[in-house]
């Protein structure tokens, strides 16, 4: 009797791939211990700053001050001393500008902090450009009408007069208001920003019935006009002055830029 012989059934389990990208994001995904760790370096990090704040740690022992004349960095550096043994992470510009407050020779600060104990500050000063006349007082006045200081004593001899008659006394800090003191004063800022070497040869700057007239020591007037256009104004009448000043006083009216007219004949007496 012959025999079959019988397959047996051989049970088949079919498997599923995960797609490609899942594996992807999981390589990108920070583990959980990873994640820890970062968190507990940044706690660290605010705990140590916050620490920073309150402790003299980092406390301001030393203030460098950069870009300003020797006067105004010294008095820059006394009035800065009063955040001597403050926390340096602490200290911000509102504090800086309390200190400064009340000089009035500057401008615009910046300020860096030079760990571990060093403050930076960067001044922008303001630049005397007039001495301010009213009979026998005088107080210094800077490009953009500031005035800095009064002068009861010797007074910068190669600084333009700017004279008035009438001038309630001004407090140091403030900007001058009047107009026969602020205009002569701006029209010199724009002299010292477009020529610096010509505010030396000026002697008095005057503004009057709306118009600015600068007087230079060899007597010769410029003429400006009005206050608009003082740049174009000024390289104009630069253009005609060496060969003006050669014959004695005279003036050059640049009032209207596009046409100077220059003369021998001055207007300005004294």
């Amino acid at each position: 009797m012959s025999r079959v012989a019988v397959r047996k059934p051989i049970a088949r389990v079919a498997t599923l791939e995960a797609p490609t990208g899942l594996y992807s994001i999981a390589r990108i995904l920070p583990s959980g211990r990873s994640l820890l760790v970062g968190f507990g370096l940044i706690l660290g990090a605010i705990a140590l700053y916050a620490g920073a704040r309150v402790t003299s740690l980092f406390a301001v022992q030393q203030v460098e001050v950069q870009g300003a004349p020797p006067r105004v960095a010294g008095r820059v550096e006394e009035a800065l001393g009063s955040l001597a043994g403050t926390s340096l992470p602490s200290v911000d510009a509102a504090d800086i500008d309390r200190a400064l407050a009340g000089l009035p020779d500057v401008q615009a600060i910046d300020f860096d902090r030079a760990y571990p104990r060093t403050l930076r500050v960067t001044v922008v000063a303001e630049r005397p450009v007039a001495v301010l006349r009213r009979g026998a007082d005088a107080w210094l006045i800077s490009e953009r009408g500031r005035v800095l200081r009064g002068l009861p004593g010797a007074r910068p001899a190669l600084l333009p007069r700017i004279w008035v008659a009438r001038l309630a006394a001004p407090r140091d800090g403030s900007i001058l208001t009047e107009i026969e003191a602020r205009e002569p004063a701006l029209a010199l800022g724009v002299v010292l920003a477009a020529h610096p070497t010509l505010v030396v040869r000026i002697r008095d700057a005057r503004a009057q019935d709306g118009e600015i007239n600068l007087v230079l020591r060899s007597g010769t007037e410029i003429r400006l006009g009005s206050s608009h256009d003082l740049a174009l104004k000024l390289a104009a009448a630069r253009q005609t002055l060496a060969e003006l000043e050669t014959s004695g006083e005279g003036y050059v009216d640049v009032s209207v830029p596009e046409r100077p007219v220059s003369g021998v004949e001055s207007q300005v007496s004294g």
